[in-house]
């Protein structure tokens, strides 16, 4: 009957008796666990997590940017289309659309379209109604796909969300000093990243649709620094979203064959 039991020093010096049978071996699990739990970021992985967190906000801000300007496609006409000493050409994003009208002169005589959008001349800029009336915009003749054109802004808007999520995530393991919440972080701005590059290909496709909507003008059209903007920014959040990962790995509770380290006396 005393095998069963075996004398065990308590942490403050004192003698104490615990059980080694089932009993102990379910206190022993508990206590493991708790230990698991109770896990605290050290200073080294703390400053990893805010490296990888900088990068994250990087792709935060070339998102936010780039939804919110309106330079994902360029549509020039010929220079010479109209006959005239004026062109036109427009360019647009996920929420408006403007069109320029500039000077032929102005424009690089190597240019055979009309452009850029920088020069100086007359400027119009229109919000869409696809979110008020359900309007398809009309550009040279050439009508939108309004379905497309709202996948691609509520894909962006999701990501946008995602990624709020995920810096509330690491500024909860940050503030609480677990690393509990890397994971949710990591899925978080994985996500936001794939929602964008989606975003960006739905956008192109709705460019596709509106080109063939009408052929009376022929239009030259390009993606511009918006898009530019925007996919790189898929590319880094989907980066640190990978390190978020890596640096959960150390604390994930299924790597239960990790050798522990007992700080005995």
């Amino acid at each position: 009957m005393w095998s069963n039991y075996f004398v065990q020093p308590d942490d403050d010096g004192r003698i104490g008796v615990a059980g080694a049978g089932q009993g102990g071996g379910l206190g022993g699990m508990k206590g493991g666990r708790a230990q698991r739990r109770t896990q605290k970021i050290s200073d080294s992985l703390e400053g990893k997590i805010k490296l990888a967190f900088f990068v994250s906000i990087v792709g935060v801000t070339l998102t936010v940017l780039g939804v919110g300007t309106e330079f994902w496609v360029e549509l020039a006409q010929k220079k010479n289309f109209s006959g005239n000493e004026t062109c036109q050409m427009a360019h647009y994003g996920l929420w408006k659309g403007c069109i320029h009208t500039l000077w032929v002169a102005d424009i690089d005589p190597e240019r055979t379209s009309c452009g850029p959008a920088e020069l100086p001349g007359e400027t119009n800029c229109t919000y869409f109604k696809f979110f008020t009336s359900g309007e398809n915009a009309v550009i040279f003749k050439k009508t939108t796909n309004r379905k497309l054109n709202l996948a691609a802004a509520v894909l962006a808007l999701l990501s946008l969300t995602m990624m709020v999520m995920g810096s509330i995530c690491i500024a909860m393991s940050l503030n609480k000093g677990v690393p509990f919440f890397l994971k949710p972080a990591s899925f978080c701005f994985i996500l936001s990243g794939v929602l964008v590059l989606l975003s960006i290909l739905i956008f192109h496709q709705s460019v596709e649709s509106l080109l063939s909507s009408d052929d009376s003008i022929p239009l030259h059209h390009e993606l511009s620094w918006s898009v530019a903007c925007v996919g790189s920014a898929g590319a880094i959040l989907i980066f640190a979203g990978f390190l978020f990962v890596i640096l959960s790995l150390p604390f994930s509770p299924w790597q239960k064959c990790w050798p522990h380290k007992n700080n005995t006396t």
